[in-house]
């Protein structure tokens, strides 16, 4: 299996990312519920504009943040840190999005939040599992 794989593989295992924003003046984090598109590298989440962190994005799409589980032992550690830029989806890319969230997700069926799109820039891989410090890199420039 590839790099890439084992990461694409690993972040369609995992549903909760940590999502980090800001503006001039603050700095916030929220967790959120993912779907990951592998055919656009991208996140696909739901949440509402008007949230502290959907009103920093507004401001400034400029996002970044973890994916990570919780093991007990630092050998087993695997978690990805990312950044990417980040919009409210429209017409057809909202109702294909909207499709698959609600599959991965199906209490998202009776919940009208908009969906929102991470196109990822970058995304660094730690996996212990493959040896102490093991990184996988993964840039948008490099992959097109």
């Amino acid at each position: 299996m590839s790099e890439r794989s084992h990461l694409i593989r690993y972040l369609k295992k995992q549903h909760v990312l940590s999502l980090s924003c800001h503006n001039a003046q603050e700095i916030w984090s929220a967790n959120c519920f993912y779907f990951f598109d592998e055919a656009s590298m991208a996140f696909w989440l739901m949440t509402e504009p008007d949230t502290r962190h959907g009103a920093l994005i507004e401001g400034n799409p400029q996002v970044a943040g973890t994916v990570n589980g919780q093991p007990k032992s630092v050998l087993l550690i695997k978690g990805v840190q990312y950044c990417g830029r980040m919009q409210r989806l429209q017409g057809e890319a909202e109702s294909r999005a909207r499709s698959a969230y609600q599959k991965r997700f199906p209490v998202a069926r009776k919940v009208s939040a908009p969906l929102w799109e991470i196109t990822l820039d970058e995304l660094k891989m730690t996996d212990n599992a493959l040896g102490f410090g093991k990184k996988i890199l993964w840039r948008r420039e490099e992959s097109s």
